[in-house]
């Protein structure tokens, strides 16, 4: 069966600097996020036609198109599919701006749609342009005789909230376990229900977390 990867992209300058780098069109890639795309091309060589698609975000589209460099296939760069809008945060590097955006993820991730990043978005409004995309692709290349894979490469954060969304996976889990650069998470559409094969390193079943939910500087996805 064709599944749908959701992929993150290679690494940026903003997010070694952790800079809450979420407006289009946003940073390009580093060297070695450049080397991160190609890598993901390598080690998931496809023997079968896929489709690549990308957020129209410089970092997602430089690394789709490398990706699809090494595939021989074109990216296709959709609206819907960019980062979380952070609105008065955006360029901060500082503690209390990721305290603040940790705290609306953490409501993000317990329901709350509406709870919304000062001048940014709330997670109604990250679904509501995000999910159709996604249910678009599913309908055109998951289900019927011209079945095939879909590559998604999009950010950290929207890639957790759609993923956790349609799966239903356990909310801590997807709180507490980011994707690194070019991390990407596995689902399967079955009978119109999305099914979660793995996520980052970790394959199913998943959680749920008990311990709280905490930061990790250095191992986590400084945004975007």
């Amino acid at each position: 069966m064709a599944r749908l990867h959701l992929v993150r992209h290679g690494e940026t300058t903003s997010n070694v600097m952790r800079r809450l780098d979420t407006a289009l069109p946003g940073a390009g890639l580093t060297d070695f996020g450049v080397r991160q795309g190609v890598r993901f091309g390598l080690e998931n060589q496809r023997t079968e036609p896929a489709v690549l698609v990308s957020s129209v975000a410089r970092r997602a589209e430089q690394t789709a198109d490398l990706i699809g460099s090494v595939w021989g296939i074109g990216n296709d760069v959709l609206d819907g599919l960019h980062e979380v809008q952070v609105g008065e945060l955006e360029d901060r590097t500082d503690t209390d701006a990721h305290r603040v955006f940790k705290d609306v993820m953490d409501r993000w991730h317990a329901g709350d749609l509406d709870a919304r990043l000062p001048g940014g978005e709330s997670l109604a409004m990250v679904y509501d342009r995000y999910l159709p995309v996604v249910e678009d692709l599913a309908q055109h290349h998951l289900v019927g005789p011209d079945q095939r894979d879909v590559y998604v490469v999009s950010h950290g954060a929207a890639i957790r909230l759609i993923a956790s969304r349609l799966s239903g996976i356990d909310a801590r889990f997807a709180a507490s376990t980011h994707l690194r650069n070019t991390g990407s998470i596995e689902l399967e559409y079955l009978d119109g229900v999305w099914v979660c094969h793995r996520w980052g390193a970790q394959t199913a079943p998943f959680g749920p977390v008990n311990e709280p939910l905490v930061d990790q500087p250095g191992l986590g996805e400084p945004m975007g």
